[in-house]
């Protein structure tokens, strides 16, 4: 009964907000759209599509607004407008009561708060969707007293969260039945995606394994903060990290007021992406302004703090290579070795006409190239890729939508800290400095010392199985065998024979020589 209600409220949101005019123009059964309209009558339709149905998921509650979150990365299905606007979905969830937090934690580590924190702030200081967070101080394993963040799990999600996705599964599968575009907009495949996204930020100790790999792998570079975490206190409900101190990035004024170099900010940023992407081929792919700070300590001043690491992207290094001669083809106006790398990837239908594609693009990317390079925006060219790829039935890996969408993120964020931020500059040595790598001489060394242990322990048993080889080996292989040696005994009675023939004749000449030389002696003692 529940279940029926939540669907008739989720249906009345979907009317009232006029979503069904997103589809209307294609649903194939009139008397849906004599429906529609009884159940809206009075409705107000006079603001945008992409405003109407943001306000649409704010309204049916955190986990419809963490799905518009996720639904706005896919910008290789939706239109743009409507994208933009998702974008714009924020986590302001009211925080619930301290009290339940506290039980959380008290469930997860089976002692009560006092004993777990030498200190805990019962006041949250951000709350969202998924989870909020308290301020508390703690003893580590040395007895030294330090200031964490404790990030606990909202309670009862996991059941809320599993009615919502049968019933937006079943939505999905109404859309895909009634609307002319509902296959392409392939809304069961974006549900089961969101499904998965959510699914991981409810364990919360794969977050903090996503944020213990990034801190190691951005440890020598210098221009990031990342908490560190305190596997001691961490659990599926509970994380427990290194408090930061930090301004929000958005709060530019705040910043250049405090002497922060801003045009240096925008291409540190820059360079910490294109660093995870393209050396490690592991980012942060929720790099939005609410989850990025910039320290003002002495210490580590002008530096990125990053928080929240629920979601990442990775990267093969099959991705890395497609992207960094995408991005280099593209910017030699390459088109050609730009559809070629689409059709090499196996992502483009094998009877695709090359030349019909390299048109596509040409079409799509030409424009760009009467502006500055520092008005290029990668993001948008890796995006009208994806869209132009779409006309040719190119299913897109979720691993590039998410680095499409977060290089956008990367991007709006960078030219709003310097408006001169000529992002190519900044991302042309990583690419030369990876093609480098992947076609040079350095790349068959790492390879080499990569496989060396492999070679190490298996020479020492090639002798072994040669002989387990030799004498298990097949009839077929004996076979074969023996008249490989028949073969090679011929072989060798005819090189005998050659051989002695030609010492013998050897032989003979050597006689016949000494016999001459004989004789010559002989005639001259005659004389």
């Amino acid at each position: 009964m529940k279940q029926f209600v939540r669907g008739a409220s989720i249906l009345w949101v979907v009317f009232r907000y006029g979503l069904d005019g997103l589809v209307l123009d294609s649903f194939q059964k009139p008397w849906l759209r004599l429906v529609s309209r009884i159940v809206s009558i009075g409705r107000n339709l006079d603001a945008p599509r992409g405003q109407r149905l943001r306000e649409a998921l704010e309204r049916l509650g955190p986990i419809f607004v963490k799905f518009g979150q996720v639904l706005s990365t896919r910008r290789d299905l939706l239109p743009a407008d409507i994208a933009d606007e998702l974008a714009l979905l924020q986590d302001r969830v009211p925080p619930f009561h301290p009290d339940i937090a506290i039980a959380t934690i008290e469930r997860a580590f089976r002692r009560p708060v006092d004993q777990v924190f030498t200190h805990f702030d019962r006041t949250p200081v951000a709350s969202a969707s998924i989870a909020q967070v308290h301020f508390a101080t703690l003893r580590d394993r040395q007895g030294i007293e330090r200031e964490v963040a404790v990030k606990v799990l909202r309670p009862g999600m996991l059941p809320v969260i599993e009615k919502d996705l049968a019933l937006m599964r079943m939505m999905a599968g109404w859309v895909e039945n009634l609307s002319a575009d509902g296959k392409r907009l392939k809304p069961r495949e974006v549900v089961a995606e969101f499904d998965n996204y959510l699914h991981d930020e409810l364990d919360l100790v794969r977050e903090a394994a996503n944020a213990a790999q990034l801190r190691r792998n951005m440890a020598g570079l210098d221009l990031v903060l990342i908490p560190e975490i305190f596997w001691d206190f961490c659990h599926a409900e509970v994380m427990v990290m290194q408090r930061m101190n930090g301004v929000p990035i958005n709060q530019i004024e705040r910043l250049r007021d405090a002497g922060v170099d801003i045009p240096k900010l925008a291409r540190d940023g820059v360079t910490i992406f294109f660093t995870q992407v393209f050396r490690d081929g592991f980012f942060h792919a929720d790099m939005h302004p609410g989850n990025i700070q910039v320290s003002l300590d002495a210490a580590t001043f002008g530096r990125y703090i990053s928080l929240d690491f629920g979601i990442v992207g990775t990267l093969t290094e099959f991705d890395k290579e497609y992207l960094a001669q995408n991005f280099t083809a593209f910017f030699r106006r390459d088109y050609k070795r730009v559809a070629e790398l689409h059709i090499e990837s196996g992502w483009v239908p094998p009877d695709t006409r090359a030349n019909d594609l390299e048109s596509a693009i040409r079409t799509v990317c030409e424009p760009y190239f009467d502006r500055p390079l520092k008005e290029i925006s990668l993001g948008m060219v890796l995006m009208r890729l994806f869209q132009t790829s779409r006309r040719f039935h190119v299913e897109i890996q979720p691993q590039l939508v998410l680095l499409q969408k977060t290089l956008l993120n990367i991007e709006g964020l960078g030219r709003q800290l310097d408006p001169e931020l000529d992002l190519w500059s900044t991302a042309k040595p990583f690419l030369e400095k990876w093609m480098l790598e992947q076609m040079g001489p350095q790349r068959l060394l790492r390879e080499i010392q990569a496989e060396s242990p492999h070679f190490a322990k298996m020479l020492p048993e090639l002798p072994r199985l040669l002989h387990d080889y030799l004498r298990n080996r097949p009839q077929d292989h004996q076979r074969e065998l023996l008249e490989l040696l028949a073969e090679q005994k011929r072989t060798n009675r005819l090189l005998n024979a050659v051989i002695y023939t030609g010492a013998g004749f050897v032989l003979g000449w050597v006689a016949l020589l000494l016999v001459q030389q004989l004789q010559v002696f002989a005639r001259l003692r005659i004389f």
